[in-house]
């Protein structure tokens, strides 16, 4: 489908919808997916009290497990797609409707946090927020995905020509093994919904990209006690190349460079001949990799300690999802859905990166991309990240009316 037809048709299905169903609310459904919520919550407490670390094999093999099980139950073919260099692997599953529009539902299962972790700090309630590892960000977002599809088959909603949903290992360090597959999936969709959770009611219409910059000194090793003037003091060089870089970001176009992990020296006795650190940069512009990488090789150019070698790449770990009048549209759509409930849902853009940076292609305008699908939470990657549980009903309502609403016969 065209660009302009796809914008052209999302305006219609939202005026359609204003005109009609969006006036009342489905009862029965959400009275469906708040009989859900016990069982999810069932399903919550198994998951985050899994470990499932980017890293962690044990742990990861075992979400994979309940995560492809639960997606046969409900019909789907499954496939498990190894994603090398990822400990572990995506789970894919796809339903057969009876209609012509293709959509894609996905979300990591991977977290942040080490091995022991979910022993340390099991998951909890207290009052309407549940606490553990990965709670929100995104075993919340895998069981929405699973529970809506779930309330769509009870209702006879197929109106979609495939509903696939992928689970892929390995987002908390930039999706490596997994991007190709995502990019591949999204070229053959006309709707993802990617699942990471909002921090209220919203939902997210364009996130950051992702960079990486190295920076690598080397200097002369020397005895610091005897002889300290006879060595190249690399950790010296890299704090004056720290200080020059320090204002790489854009303010105007939103870019930052945060300089978060410096070695350098390993004895106390010895003036290190290596050093290195790597800043974090995140971009809404794919055109400012060139220009740091530029500015950079420039300004490092200009040394502290004579006869030390620098050199500073960037490397680009995720591209943006760039703001577009189509996602914002169907921002709008969703929010005349939670507006049955008398709720509403504010589009936003997040400094963060996601997956839906590899789901969307600025160049075609295909899929439309939705992101923060998922169930609302907050301090993410932190000890005391935390679910709003208040939030499950709800988000299985919006899911399951927008596959209902985007595969209407009338939005043709």
């Amino acid at each position: 489908m065209r660009k302009n037809a796809m914008r052209t048709l999302l305006a219609a299905v939202a005026c359609f919808i204003c005109a009609t169903a969006f006036a009342q609310t489905d009862n029965a459904l959400m009275a469906a997916a708040s009989k859900k919520k016990p069982e999810f919550l069932r399903d919550l407490v198994t998951l985050v009290n899994i470990d499932s670390g980017t890293d962690d094999a044990k742990g990861l093999g075992q979400v994979e497990t309940f995560l492809a099980q639960r997606l046969k139950e409900l019909g789907a073919k499954v496939e498990i797609v190894t994603a090398p260099p990822a400990a572990g692997k995506m789970v894919l599953g796809t339903l057969q409707g009876k209609g012509t529009k293709n959509i894609m539902l996905m979300i990591h299962y991977d977290t942040v946090f080490g091995v022991g972790e979910a022993a340390k700090r099991p998951f909890r309630i207290e009052a309407n927020k549940a606490f553990g590892p990965g709670v929100a960000d995104a075993k919340g977002g895998a069981l929405i995905v699973l529970y809506a599809i779930d309330l769509a088959r009870e209702r006879g909603i197929d109106g979609y020509k495939t509903l696939t949903v992928l689970f892929n290992p390995d987002e908390e360090k930039s999706s490596l093994g997994s991007r190709a597959m995502i990019s591949k999936l999204s070229a053959d969709q006309d709707y993802v919904l990617v699942y990471e959770p909002p921090e209220a009611d919203r939902v997210t219409v364009s996130t950051n990209g992702i960079a990486y910059v190295y920076l690598n000194v080397k200097g002369l090793a020397s005895h610091a006690g005897s002889a300290p003037e006879k060595g190249r003091n690399a950790a010296i060089e890299m704090s004056n190349q720290i200080m020059q870089l320090k204002d790489l970001g854009d303010p105007i176009k939103g870019t930052t460079v945060s300089w978060t992990s410096i070695q350098a020296g390993d004895r106390v006795n010895i003036i290190p001949d290596k050093a290195s650190a790597i800043a974090d940069m995140r971009m809404s512009d794919l055109s400012e990799i060139a220009r740091v990488q530029a500015d950079a090789d420039r300004i490092v150019q200009k040394k502290f300690i004579p006869e030390t070698e620098v050199s500073v790449k960037v490397e680009n770990r995720r591209p943006p999802f760039s703001k577009n009048p189509d996602s914002d549209h169907l921002a709008t759509v969703a929010d005349q859905i939670y507006r049955e409930l008398g709720k509403s849902i504010a589009p936003v853009g997040m400094r963060y990166g996601t997956d839906a940076g590899f789901a969307y292609n600025p160049k075609s305008g295909k899929p439309v991309v939705l992101d923060g699908m998922g169930i609302v939470g907050d301090r993410i990657h932190s000890s005391d990240e935390w679910a709003d549980l208040d939030s499950v009903a709800p988000r299985l309502y919006l899911t399951t009316r927008l596959l209902q609403t985007l595969t209407k016969p009338d939005s043709e």
